[in-house]
């Protein structure tokens, strides 16, 4: 696909494409919708072995942000930035201020956060560079990392799918499989142990198996995970892992987790309900990030007020549940809907607006 053909298809405002060959920089920023506000979302850094996919990826990404933060009740639009690399090997201070200054360009039609392969003091580089970054340690004057109420958030969606499903909203004795146990994937578990659920992980990294099995996880391999039986299955990592392959693998009665773009396409969300599946759709759980910067941008660092607005996600994703029983959709579609509704109702304002 080419570029101009992948940026219509999601109906995007802008794609900027960054090469900086002193540093080694390939990335992307894309940024969907402001109808709402400034588009936010954070810069990922992954080493996609093809352009294409990466473009790809990052516009889908951009889109689930400004769906995300309307669902939300956001005053943000959305976006995204990609980095062409490994977190592990290539991450270097020259490679994050190179991107800073593609952020810079923008003038603030795009702020950045951190995603996944970035850690809150890479934001402080990326900062050297330009003004338009949320989500900086508390010692530099941000709210910190996201990765807490980003588990919150989850926890609180895996609740309330657990109510609609069993009658209860008690995670107690419950198993939950987990693929990727990362910061969110970790945070997340945090909730759950803590009420009493058993936990399977899988994760490509060492470290993060090491650190499941501390906390008295059980591990399986990476491809094991779907065929696990369980009650929730979890996709923590990253997006496309629920398709035609491994949606007709799951032994779970929901499938909840903070990862993004769960779905490898649209069918899917479809895909799971006819399995008898409650998908708790991932922008709607995972909102807990980006109402923590949210509130940083407006210059309220307020820990309490980040917290209530991301325990409402239970009510929130309660309200898709019930959006697709009663308009018979999947909830992928419910959600997509109810953020929908949200920017056509700002876009008819500001026309109302500018035809005075």
């Amino acid at each position: 696909m080419r570029i101009t053909e992948a940026v219509k298809r999601y109906s995007h405002e802008k794609l900027l494409i960054c090469n900086d060959e002193s540093s080694g920089l390939t990335a992307f920023i894309a940024i969907h919708d402001t109808t709402l506000g400034p588009a936010c979302g954070g810069v990922r850094i992954w080493p996609y072995e093809r352009e294409e996919d990466a473009i790809t990826d990052v516009l889908r990404l951009s889109r689930a942000m400004t769906y995300k933060s309307a669902a939300a009740g956001l005053s943000l639009g959305g976006g995204k930035g990609l980095i062409m690399a490994d977190s592990h090997t290539e991450k270097t201070d020259r490679l994050l201020r190179a991107f800073g200054r593609c952020v810079e360009s923008l003038g603030g039609r795009y702020v950045t956060t951190e995603d996944v392969g970035m850690k809150p003091e890479d934001l402080i580089v990326i900062a050297e560079e330009t003004r338009h970054v949320v989500g900086l340690p508390t010692s530099h004057g941000g709210s910190g990392d996201t990765s807490p109420l980003t588990g919150l958030g989850v926890y609180m969606g895996m609740k309330a799918a657990a109510k609609s499903v069993w009658g209860s909203d008690s995670l107690e004795g419950r198993t939950v499989a987990m693929q990727g146990f990362g910061n969110v994937g970790t945070q997340t578990a945090h909730y759950l142990v803590k009420e009493g659920a058993k936990l399977i992980v899988a994760d490509i990294y060492q470290q993060s198996r090491d650190k499941a099995l501390s906390i008295g996880a059980s591990v399986v391999a990476p491809d094991d995970i779907y065929d696990v039986d369980c009650d929730i299955f979890s996709p923590c990592a990253l997006g496309g892992t629920l398709n035609d392959e491994t949606i007709p693998r799951l032994r779970s009665s929901i499938v909840a987790g903070g990862a993004n773009n769960q779905l490898l396409e649209e069918k899917h969300g479809e895909a799971l309900r006819k399995r008898g599946i409650l998908y708790a759709p991932d922008y709607i759980i995972n909102a807990g990030g980006i109402i923590q910067v949210a509130c940083e941008i407006e210059g309220i660092c307020d820990p309490r007020k980040s917290k209530e607005m991301t325990e409402r996600i239970f009510d929130t994703t309660e309200r898709v549940i019930k959006m697709s029983i009663d308009e018979d959709l999947p909830t992928s579609a419910a959600a997509d809907r109810l953020a929908q509704r949200r920017l056509d109702a700002a876009r008819r304002q500001k026309s109302a607006v500018a035809a005075d």
